[in-house]
């Protein structure tokens, strides 16, 4: 598996266009006056007024949401020296989890300068561009000398985050793991296994909140940092406060607290076993722990853990602090990131896993009931609370240690504003996948003899959101499979034309002949009809034997929806089945409908399609805001689809009076809600973001949705078939490998339902 995912890896970063991150402009551009008020003539006005107040440069640039994440490439990740080149994929990775939690920009600036006052000097050169900078894989002990003097010598903020961001994130989990263990900060043996900078700058915020460095023990790999140790650097010897060497074996049976920062494997059942009560585990070296989850908890019931992985509960993840802790510096214009801050930062993280936890989230992770305790003692990633509660906090810090260069009146209105600055596309797509991996369906795919069809299943298998079963013929299948150099672990390959089949056909075919006795298929045709891809694939779904099917990549959309109809059938009071596409833009997601089922639905048929649409779009967490479509304005023109939408409007406020509805109205003023709001403020949708579009005919609706795709750019998923009795969905002819990963995820979704 791990060739492949290499190659998935290689693939990522280099199809399409190479890399993770672009540079887009925010102003128009499409004139001669655009062109000459972004660049000469008019951008002299900007230059002279900042020249005037260096302050405006927050004013009239894009410095005061721009960080640089800057590395020399002497510590990447676990692979070491490895270049300032081969660290880019990194920084630029940084750089997306900068613009998508916090919506802050990022240039990656990779130097060649392993002289830390060279790389000193080459990144005060550059600072004017920043707002702040992000130091990032930058080798100790050069790093804490860096950080030191650009913190001193120049006046934005700056953190090295591989020292800051785990001490943040570990800090907040020991402030509630603590509390849950009834211990006092000040009383608590900590044992640290790793003296490298994650390690000291974990250990110097444990001690600003109360720990006392009498009662902290730190190892490297030749012990004790003890003062019978010679050749100590001056950072080691900090913390070198014990007289001589004590072994960890020793010292674990003191120890209310351990954090491990080192590497896997270092730590026994029995070193944990030998901890007092209610010990607390931070395993924090990743991939492998010290000690693994599974190993510390089979030996005490008692323990609370934290590790850096995700598969485990309390995963310490610097995501959590860092894209946050630079939006609420740069919103102030900070001219540093203190202690204060840093502190701010730790409690509010801790503070927030507290809180009773959105459904939302709970429903990203599988549960039914996250809250406060030894599986929550820091926030869930994906909790969107963090933007609004960290950033926050860490601006209020600035502000009050008198670091900061603008304050802030409204707290509400800033944290409604921190709100507006992310849409709902990144959660919704991560909630999706979050959720999918917690219940794995069986899904059938119908083309498995697909090159993008194959490689997406590898996918849904590999993340783990899928148990593929192979439709198609096995010898190309297999060659398919040994030649594009996939391994499956758990995959069935079936061909419904081999001999072996036979049993299987016969019984499918009696089953389908129960059905459709009197629709006119024979016994003999319908076990015939069975040797087809799409009627043996529905009927492994509608007998039980899969939970989910996927086809049409390669066939016209009636040929597969046509036996998912004749096989599975639509859900008890469902007249009308129909299909959604979901496009995720910057805006957030878009849900449109009926884009291709019903050629021209009645009023009553789209009122039915309205409560569908809805039904599925609160399945995916979003509170759905419907516009029913037309040429017309609430009457203002004559017409019969005018008329239709008018009367479907009236028709599902009676009978689904909670929905959030209103129409008919044009497609401009159905997504511009100032405009809506400057002609129709009476309207049902006046103030709302509107997220749902309900066309009248399949013509517009499938048009609408194609030019929405190719004018914006944006992901598309669908077509999603709703009123279906079981998870049936069909591709678009020729969708990528992406597209139809997503689509797998919202067919394991529906079958999670169904």
């Amino acid at each position: 598996m791990a060739k492949n995912r290499k190659q998935d890896a290689l693939d990522y970063h280099s199809k399409g266009r190479p890399g993770k991150i672009e540079v887009t402009p925010t102003k128009p551009y499409s004139s001669q006056r655009d062109l000459s008020l972004a660049y000469s003539p008019g951008v002299a006005d900007p230059c002279l007024a900042i020249a005037e107040n260096k302050q405006d440069v927050y004013k009239y640039t894009a410095k005061g949401n721009l960080v640089a994440v800057i590395s020399n490439g002497t510590a990447v990740l676990g692979l070491g020296d490895i270049g300032p080149e081969a660290s880019k994929p990194v920084m630029e990775g940084k750089g997306l989890l900068f613009k998508i939690f916090a919506d802050i920009d990022v240039f990656d600036i990779e130097v060649d300068a392993s002289d830390p006052e060279l790389f000193i000097q080459t990144v005060k050169a550059i600072a004017p561009t920043f707002g702040g900078i992000n130091l990032e894989d930058i080798k100790a002990p050069e790093a804490f000398e860096i950080e030191r003097r650009l913190k001193e010598e120049l006046n934005i903020p700056i953190m090295h985050d591989d020292q800051h961001g785990t001490a943040i994130i570990s800090s907040a989990a020991l402030i509630n793991a603590l509390e849950l263990a009834e211990k006092d900060i000040k009383d608590v043996v900590i044992v640290v296994v790793g003296a490298g900078a994650a390690a000291f700058s974990c250990t110097k915020l444990y001690l600003a909140l109360g720990a006392q460095q009498k009662n902290i023990f730190m190892y490297d790999s030749k012990g004790l940092l003890a003062q019978d140790r010679d050749n100590l650097d001056k950072y080691k010897s900090a913390f070198a406060i014990h007289e001589k060497g004590i072994t960890l074996e020793e010292v674990m049976k003191r120890a209310d607290v351990f954090l491990g920062l080192s590497k896997g494997g270092i730590v026994t059942k029995e070193m944990v076993a030998s901890m007092p009560s209610n010990p607390i585990v931070f395993a924090l070296a990743n991939p492998e722990p010290e000690i693994s989850f599974k190993e510390a908890t089979a030996v005490r019931d008692d323990i609370i853990m934290a590790t850096g992985r995700s598969d485990n509960p309390n995963q310490v993840n610097n995501v959590l602090g860092f894209p946050f802790i630079f939006r609420g510096a740069l919103d102030v214009h900070a001219t540093t990131i203190n202690e204060e801050m840093k502190l701010a930062a730790v409690h509010a993280i801790a503070e927030l896993a507290k809180e009773s936890v959105p459904e939302e989230v709970n429903e990203a992770y599988g549960e039914k009931n996250i809250s406060f305790g030894k599986d929550q003692i820091i926030p869930k990633p994906l909790d969107s609370r963090l933007i609004t509660t960290v950033s926050p906090a860490v601006a209020r810090a600035a502000i009050e240690s008198g670091v900061a260069q603008r304050t802030i009146d409204d707290w509400d209105a800033y944290e409604a504003e921190l709100r507006m600055r992310l849409g709902l596309d990144n959660k919704l797509i991560n909630s999706l996948t979050e959720k999918v991996i917690k219940n794995p369906k069986k899904v059938v795919f119908a083309e498995a003899d697909n090159y993008r069809v194959l490689k997406a299943a590898h996918t849904a298998e590999d993340e783990g959101y899928a148990i593929p079963i192979l439709l198609g013929r096995k010898t190309k299948i297999e060659s398919l499979i040994e030649e594009i150099g996939l391994e499956f672990e758990n995959a069935i390959i079936i061909d419904p034309k081999e001999e072996e089949q036979i049993p299987k056909l016969e019984e499918y075919g009696e089953l389908f002949f129960q059905k459709r006795k009197r629709k006119g298929f024979t016994r003999y045709e319908a076990t015939k009809i069975m040797r087809e891809r799409n009627y043996f694939g529905s009927m492994m779904v509608g007998s039980g034997e899969a939970d989910a099917l996927i086809s049409g990549i390669t066939r016209n959309y009636a040929d597969v929806i046509r036996p998912a109809l004749q096989v599975v059938g639509k859900q008890d009071g469902v007249d009308k089945v129909a299909g959604m596409y979901l496009l995720v833009t910057k805006r957030g997601p878009l849900f449109l409908a009926d884009t291709t089922v019903n050629i021209d639905p009645t009023a009553e048929e789209i009122a039915e399609i309205t409560n569908l649409v809805a039904r599925k779009v609160r399945r995916l967490n979003v509170n759905p805001r419907i516009a029913l479509l037309s040429y017309s304005n609430f009457g203002s023109a004559r017409g019969a689809d005018a008329q239709k939408m008018s009367k479907a409007v009236k028709i599902v406020k009676e009978l689904y009076p909670n929905l959030v509805v209103d129409g008919e109205i044009q497609a401009n003023f159905a997504l511009n809600n100032e405009l809506r709001m400057e002609k129709f403020d009476f309207s049902t949708l006046a103030g709302k973001n509107v997220n749902t579009l309900i066309f009248p005919n399949l013509s517009s609706g499938n048009i609408a949705y194609k030019l929405l795709q190719e004018m914006n750019n944006a992901d598309a998923i669908g077509p999603i078939l709703m009123g279906l009795n079981k998870s049936v969905h069909v591709l678009q002819l020729g969708s990528s490998v992406r597209e139809i990963t997503n689509m797998i995820k919202i067919a394991v979704l529906d079958a999670q339902y169904k």
